[in-house]
C-alpha cells in the first residue's frame, strides 16, 4: 500500500483528491483555489493564472463535483479542455448536475473557477 501525504492548504483553498492515470496510479493532488468570477474563455484562463491556478480539466471537474460541489453556484464552469474538431468552442461542466458539455462559444460568459496542481 502506497502511503500518501496530504499538501498544506493557503486559508480558502480546499483540497478536492487525487488525479489518476489510466492505470489507476495517482498523478497529483488537485486544490481548489478561493475565487470565482464569470468571463469568456480567454478571460477565464488569465483569471485562473492571475490567482496562481489553472483552470481544470474534464477529469479534475468531475472530482471537484464529486467532492467540493458546495464550493460552486449551480451554474456553467469552463474547463481548460477544447474538443480537437472544434477551435471556437471549450469544454464546461454544470455544477448542479454534474454535465458536461462541449458546444460553448469561447467567447460566451461562464463561471470559472481555478486549481492548482501538486505532483506525486
Amino acid at each position: 500500500m502506497t502511503t500518501i501525504t496530504l499538501p498544506t492548504l493557503a486559508d480558502g483553498e480546499r483540497y478536492a483528491g487525487l488525479i489518476l492515470d489510466t492505470e489507476g496510479k495517482p498523478t497529483h493532488h488537485l486544490i481548489l483555489l478561493l475565487g470565482d468570477t464569470e468571463a469568456n474563455w480567454d478571460n477565464a484562463k488569465k483569471f485562473a493564472a492571475e490567482i496562481g491556478g489553472e483552470l481544470p480539466t474534464r477529469q479534475e471537474q468531475a472530482l471537484l463535483y464529486a467532492n467540493c460541489k458546495a464550493g460552486f453556484k449551480p451554474d456553467w464552469y469552463w474547463s481548460s479542455e477544447q474538443p480537437a474538431s472544434y477551435s471556437d468552442y471549450a469544454w464546461m461542466q454544470y455544477f448542479d448536475n454534474g454535465f458536461q458539455y462541449t458546444f460553448t462559444l469561447m467567447g460566451s460568459a461562464c463561471r470559472a473557477r481555478a486549481v492548482r496542481r501538486l505532483a506525486i
